[in-house]
């Protein structure tokens, strides 16, 4: 997972709210068996109409993207979050999220920011205009060239595990000198359990 400090660019002012996992990446796309190439997926149904903000020239490589309250929301399938990665997207700023979802964000390296509707507002005017936004997780603020300025709440693990690009895996090799001192002290204390598997 890439470590994540600051985030600056173009954001896409898609606000709508209540937008769950299906739209976020339709069922169809789960069989999948890599993250990777699930961005062609994401969005299907409002990508489906002409001239929708994803498809928008101007949004192309865009890193964040403004969502409406209940973000993520629907089936806890993890596929949603690796479709906005794919798409580009570092950073979601939305009012509220589902809690599986923000976890999996986390997880996966984006970053889920919180702001009260009237931030969210104001970022939507700033992102249509077509100027850009920036978000720092070291100082926990999104700025805009027009000095507004939101502070957001992160839980300090998820925050350090952004900073330093830690997924679960690279969390447990974190500790691997010490899981290998265990596992020595337990083969020594049970030699019985492995006896006779070659082990």
């Amino acid at each position: 997972m890439d470590a994540l400090s600051r985030i600056e660019g173009r954001a896409i002012p898609f606000g709508a709210k209540n937008v769950d996992t299906d739209i976020i990446i339709p069922a169809k796309w789960l069989k999948t068996i890599t993250r990777e190439g699930l961005g062609a997926g994401a969005f299907e149904s409002i990508r489906a109409q002409p001239g929708n903000l994803f498809d928008d020239p101007a949004n192309a490589g865009a890193p964040i993207l403004i969502a409406g309250d209940n973000f993520g929301c629907g089936s806890s399938r993890e596929h949603a979050a690796w479709a906005i990665l794919d798409l580009g997207i570092r950073a979601v700023i939305a009012p509220s999220y589902s809690d599986i979802f923000s976890g999996n964000a986390v997880k996966n390296g984006i970053l889920p920011v919180v702001l009260p509707q009237d931030a969210i507002d104001r970022l939507m005017d700033v992102a249509k205009d077509g100027h850009e936004i920036t978000v720092d997780l070291e100082t926990q603020t999104v700025t805009t060239p027009f000095q507004d300025r939101f502070e957001f709440d992160i839980d300090p693990f998820r925050k350090h595990c952004l900073l330093h690009g830690l997924d679960e895996v690279a969390l447990t090799l974190e500790r691997q000198a010490v899981i290998g001192q265990y596992e020595s002290k337990r083969a020594g204390a049970r030699d019985w359990l492995i006896k006779g598997t070659g082990i």
